[in-house]
């Protein structure tokens, strides 16, 4: 294998540990998402695991379970779009702008 070859191999093995750092990194970050003017939140990693969903006891009322289910659709979805956003930036940065499938 030639000295270029080599060197190639080198800075991609290096890209590929700086992705994998910051995957790590980045699946660990959270977002928020909410609607009804904050009074449904939900908190969720950039992965997409749901931590925590927070409502206000004002909107709670059992004859509008409905309404209720869909705010908190729209939060999850709202945050879920933000997490969404947050991972493909910081996995671009980690690649230094690189397109890479599958990430």
């Amino acid at each position: 294998m030639n000295n270029n070859m080599q060197k190639i191999f080198a800075k991609a093995q290096a890209l590929q540990a700086k992705i994998a750092e910051a995957q790590k990194k980045l699946e660990k970050e959270e977002v928020s998402g909410s609607s009804c003017s904050g009074m449904v939140s939900v908190v969720i990693t950039l992965k997409g695991d749901v931590k925590s969903i927070s409502i206000a006891k004002e909107i709670i009322n059992p004859d509008e379970k409905d309404i209720l289910e869909d705010l908190i659709l729209v939060a999850l979805n709202d945050a879920k779009s933000k997490a969404d956003m947050e991972y493909e930036k910081g996995m671009k940065e980690a690649s230094g702008g690189i397109g890479i499938p599958g990430l």
